[in-house]
């Protein structure tokens, strides 16, 4: 459940004016109002991209939130692949992977 959570966060960030408003001027308050781990909350608010990535978030929610943290493209798509390599394989979600943290990331 709580992939769902930081995955609807994210996706109402994307979409919602008044929640990117609160982005800015209250990011752990945006963040209260979802049901996350300590772990996704802190990924969430460090802007830790790798990490979201390796928990599982959709790369299509990642790639507009990026922009709003101020991160780059290719940096973007580099912070994916170090997660990848910092946190070990992808644990659940849509991209979850049969790899080991060892094994290079191809597609990424």
């Amino acid at each position: 459940m709580s992939l769902y959570q930081l995955s609807k966060l994210l996706y109402v960030l994307n979409r919602d004016d008044a929640a990117k408003a609160r982005f800015v001027s209250d990011p752990e308050g945006l963040a209260r109002g979802y049901q996350l781990t300590d772990e996704e909350r802190d990924a969430f608010l460090s802007h830790d991209i790798g990490l979201l990535y390796v928990l599982g978030v959709n790369g299509q929610i990642l790639m507009h939130f990026a922009p709003l943290c101020g991160i780059a493209w290719a940096d973007y798509l580099q912070m994916m692949r170090d997660g990848v390599t910092r946190y070990g394989p992808v644990r659940d979600g849509i991209y979850a992977m049969t790899t080991t943290a060892d094994e290079k990331v191809a597609g990424v």
